[in-house]
C-alpha cells in the first residue's frame, strides 16, 4: 500500500498545481492536498507525465497555477 502525503497547497510541486491530473484528493476548507508519494499524473502544460512530489520551482517550462479557485483568490486580494 503505497504512503499517503499530506501537503498544504501552497507547496510549489505538481501534485498542488491546477494542470496537473494525477490522483489527488483536495480538501479546499483545510487548504491541503492529499497524495500517494508515488502517484504520477500528465502536466496538461507541457503533455508530459509528472510525479505528483516533482518540485516545479527551478523548472523553466513550468507555469504552476494554485488550485484555489480564482473567485477565491480575488476576494483577498480586495
Amino acid at each position: 500500500m503505497a504512503e499517503k502525503l499530506i501537503l498544504p497547497t501552497e507547496v510549489k510541486i505538481c501534485a498542488t498545481c491546477s494542470y496537473w491530473d494525477g490522483e489527488r484528493r483536495v480538501d479546499a476548507d483545510m487548504r491541503v492536498v492529499v497524495v500517494g508519494d508515488e502517484c504520477m499524473g500528465e502536466c496538461l502544460v507541457q503533455g508530459e507525465k509528472k510525479p505528483g512530489l516533482h518540485d516545479v520551482r527551478k523548472e523553466c517550462e513550468c507555469i504552476w497555477e494554485d488550485l484555489e479557485p480564482d473567485d477565491a483568490a480575488e476576494g483577498k486580494a480586495a
